[in-house]
């Protein structure tokens, strides 16, 4: 069986990706994830997951490569990664008492053949106090985190409903994910 890559310096895909039991390498890409003027969160992180796949297969042709990007999503708007507090509060008045999307691109390339998918949950964030973000913040765990927040920490507490995967939320979709893994005979159907 060819080997297999991550292709992300996600510590979160890593351990979603253990979870099914497999055995594989991890490498992250360096590619330019600047959104194109009128591209849609789906095409971007579409072709993003692509991209990644395929910096990483040129340099080791023999691989499986997995793919992931995430994004968070708001009013058509992605939302990064906190700069500073404030950064993170704003994002958090936005989130506040509204439903957002999360969308993931997962690649899965061989030298033979790519497949790409996008998956999107929905997130339902109660109306955060004051003493509510200034609580989170203070936790250390937004830093880093796309939206500023991570579901499987301290957030999930503010999140009364999502609908969707919930692992497409922590960064990698793994019903689906599993599913183009079977394409590829890595995982047995």
């Amino acid at each position: 069986m060819a080997s297999l890559i991550l292709a992300s310096s996600s510590a979160r895909r890593r351990e979603l990706l253990q979870q099914l039991g497999l055995d594989f390498q991890v490498l992250s890409p360096d590619i330019d994830e600047s959104l194109y003027e009128n591209e849609s969160i789906a095409d971007y992180v579409q072709r993003l997951s692509r991209q990644k796949a395929q910096v990483v297969l040129a340099q080791h042709p023999e691989a499986v490569v997995i793919a992931a990007d995430t994004s968070v999503s708001i009013l058509g708007q992605i939302l990064g990664k906190p700069l500073d507090r404030e950064h993170a509060f704003a994002m958090w008045s936005m989130l506040s008492g509204t439903t957002h999307e999360i969308y993931s691109g997962v690649s899965i390339a061989s030298y033979a053949e790519q497949s790409t998918i996008v998956v999107k949950t929905q997130v339902e964030f109660q109306v955060l106090s004051q003493a509510d973000m200034e609580y989170y913040w203070n936790s250390g765990e937004p830093v880093g985190k796309a939206g500023a927040y991570a579901i499987q920490g301290i957030a999930a507490q503010f999140i009364p409903r999502i609908v969707g995967s919930y692992s497409n939320v922590v960064g990698l979709p793994l019903h689906e994910t599993v599913q183009l893994l079977k394409k590829f005979n890595i995982l047995r159907s």
